[in-house]
């Protein structure tokens, strides 16, 4: 067994034992890797602060056979900011439960590393949802199973008009590739998504977003996760859970 270092951001978390968590982490040098952390639950423990989602660290494991374990860690920032927003928090529990499922252990995943760095301090300066949207449609582009939105997947021809949209079959098909079945892709939800993945997390722009637009927008993307992972997330129970939480705040307040 050998020990190594590296940096991480902590994208999941699970009590084990009395004292124990078992956490998710990813490294952009080795993927996901799954460590446990032993005794991080008792207060005087040196990892007890570290071992929480959306911890930024330098950590040593020691590898295992099954499992590595955390033996030193040292933070490099942590995104607090999403423990004091309730909204914030869910999205971002979204966004690293969605990174936890489609990175793998032992591959490099620098640049999905790198759009968290990004993505989660906008969560409490932007609109939670839509960064949440724009983020996966990002973290897709990284993994081999992004969908096509600006050419046919079947032919290759350019997409300028409403077109139509099959994730099973890769995404945007032009009216002769799809039998001219009825448009449900048009012009302004292929611009829109596009901006979501052309969006500069360090400057990003204003504009316009259609209501019908992003609701579109985040169905092909929650449809397209549940038939590739198979399995419902749990964040986006959290997320309805919070929504219905803000809406009866709402409520009480007119």
């Amino acid at each position: 067994m050998a020990l190594y270092t590296t940096e991480v951001l902590v994208i999941g978390v699970k009590n084990w034992g009395n004292a124990d968590k078992i956490v998710t982490l990813l490294s952009p040098e080795y993927g996901k890797i799954t460590a446990a952390a032993y005794g991080c639950r008792r207060p005087k423990s040196p990892l007890s602060s570290a071992m929480q989602l959306f911890s930024w660290l330098d950590v040593q494991l020691l590898r295992g056979e099954r499992m590595d374990t955390v033996r030193q860690c040292e933070h490099k920032g942590f995104f607090a900011g999403l423990y004091e927003d309730l909204t914030a928090m869910a999205y971002g529990s979204f966004i690293a439960e969605l990174a936890k499922e489609l990175c793998s252990e032992d591959e490099p995943q620098a640049e999905i590393y790198q759009t968290l760095l990004k993505i989660l301090p906008c969560l409490t300066k932007n609109n939670p949802r839509i960064c949440a949207i724009a983020s996966a449609y990002q973290i897709f582009e990284y993994t081999g199973c992004q969908l096509h939105y600006n050419h046919c997947t079947l032919c290759g021809a350019k997409i300028t008009a409403d077109a139509y949209f099959n994730p099973q079959q890769g995404g945007v098909l032009c009216d002769e590739c799809s039998g001219n079945k009825a448009h449900n892709f048009p012009v302004s939800l292929r611009r829109f998504i596009m901006n979501l993945l052309e969006l500069d997390w360090e400057n990003p722009p204003r504009f316009q977003v259609r209501g019908a637009d992003l609701l579109a927008a985040e169905n092909i993307l929650l449809n397209y996760i549940q038939g590739l992972i198979g399995k419902p997330f749990k964040s986006l129970s959290f997320i309805k859970q919070v929504t219905q939480l803000n809406n009866m705040a709402n409520r009480i307040k007119k």
